[in-house]
C-alpha cells in the first residue's frame, strides 16, 4: 500500500499542470512548455546518476521516451489547445482501459470484470468532474487526445515489460526517458513556435516547478511504481490527475465546485482505489538463460509475481 500511495503522488502533482500553465507561463507555447518540462529534468538526472544506456537499452530508452514523454506531451498539448480541458481530461481517462488491453498480449495480465468496471466507472466519474454542457468537439483534438492516452498506456506497459537493466535504478531510467523524449521536442518547438521569448521571473518559476516537481520527481516515482505494481493498477492512478486539477482550481484559482462535480470526484476516487488494488493474473512463461548479449539480466518474460518478488507483495499489502 505504501508504494501505491507514493506512486499516486505523481498524478496528483500532474493535476497542477493546468493551473501552473495558465498562471505562470507564457501563452500559446505548448511545445516550448513540453520541451522545458522534459529536457532540463532529463539532463539533470543524467548528470546526477552518471549512468548511460548500454546495448539494447539505447533503442528501448528511445521508444519509452517517445511514448511516455515526447509523443505523449506533444499530443497532450494539441488536445488541450483544440478541446476544452474537460473533454481532453475525459479522453485521457481512457488510459487505464487501454493499458489493461495492452497488458494482455504484452504482460499476460488478464483483464478481469472488476478492472473493466473500474475503468468505465472512472471515465464516467472524470466526466462528471470536468465536462460542461457547452463542451465542443474537434476531430483533430479528439484524435490527439485518444492517441496521447494510447501512447502513455503503451509506454506504461512496455516499461513494465522490459523492466530495468541489472544495477540500474528508476532514477537513471527516468533520466534516459526524459532526455530521449525531450530532445526531439526542442527542434519541433523552434520550428513551430519560433525563438524562445523573453522569460520573466514568474515564467522561470513555473518552468522550474514543472521540470523539478511534475516531471523529474513525478516520473521517477511513476516509473518506480510501474516496477513494483501491476501495470494496469498503476494506470488507474492516472484518474487522480483531473480530480487533483479540479481541487487545485477550486483552492487556488477560486473556481466553484458543484454537487455533481463532488459526486464525480467520489466516483473517480472509488474507481482509482478499486483499480489500483488489482493484482495482475499472469500467464505462465518460460525462464530464459541468465543474461543476454549485452550482459544484462533479462527478466522480461518471467511471470510478474516472480519478477517482482518481494516488491509487489509489500506494495499491495
Amino acid at each position: 500500500m505504501r508504494t501505491v500511495l507514493l506512486t499516486a503522488l505523481a498524478p496528483l502533482a500532474w493535476g497542477s499542470t493546468y493551473a501552473v500553465t495558465t498562471e505562470f507561463l507564457p501563452a500559446d507555447r505548448p511545445l516550448l512548455t513540453a520541451t522545458l518540462r522534459a529536457l532540463p529534468a532529463g539532463l539533470v538526472l543524467l548528470a546526477v546518476t552518471r549512468v548511460l544506456p548500454k546495448g539494447v537499452w539505447w533503442w528501448r530508452s528511445a521508444v519509452l521516451g517517445a511514448l511516455n514523454i515526447g509523443v505523449f506531451f506533444a499530443l497532450l498539448f494539441v488536445a488541450a489547445y483544440r478541446l476544452p480541458g474537460g473533454v481532453a481530461a475525459v479522453l485521457g481517462a481512457v488510459q487505464p482501459l487501454l493499458a489493461a488491453g495492452l497488458a494482455v498480449p504484452l504482460l499476460g495480465e488478464w483483464v478481469s470484470r472488476r478492472a473493466l468496471l473500474a475503468g468505465v466507472t472512472g471515465v464516467f466519474g472524470v466526466a462528471l468532474v470536468v465536462l460542461k454542457a457547452t463542451a465542443r468537439l474537434d476531430a483533430l483534438g479528439v484524435l490527439a487526445g485518444v492517441a496521447g492516452a494510447a501512447a502513455m498506456a503503451a509506454g506504461t506497459v512496455l516499461t513494465k515489460r522490459w523492466g530495468r537493466p541489472e544495477g540500474v535504478g528508476p532514477l537513471a531510467m527516468t533520466g534516459w526517458q526524459l532526455t530521449a523524449g525531450g530532445l526531439p521536442l526542442l527542434p519541433a518547438a523552434l520550428l513551430a513556435e519560433g525563438a524562445v521569448p523573453a522569460l520573466t521571473a514568474t515564467n522561470l518559476l513555473g518552468y522550474g516547478y514543472l521540470a523539478a516537481v511534475n516531471t523529474a520527481f513525478g516520473y521517477w516515482i511513476w516509473f518506480r511504481g510501474i516496477g513494483r505494481l501491476p501495470a494496469t493498477s498503476v494506470a488507474f492512478l492516472g484518474l487522480l490527475s483531473p480530480v487533483s486539477a479540479a481541487v487545485i482550481g477550486w483552492a487556488a484559482l477560486g473556481q466553484a465546485l458543484t454537487a455533481l462535480q463532488l459526486l464525480g470526484m467520489t466516483v473517480a476516487l472509488g474507481s482509482t482505489v478499486l483499480g489500483s488494488t488489482l493484482r495482475g493474473s499472469a500467464a505462465p512463461a518460460r525462464r530464459r538463460a541468465p543474461g543476454n548479449a549485452e550482459g544484462e539480466a533479462d527478466r522480461s518474460d518471467l511471470p510478474l509475481e516472480r519478477r517482482d518478488r518481494g516488491q509487489s507483495t509489500s506494495a499491495t499489502a
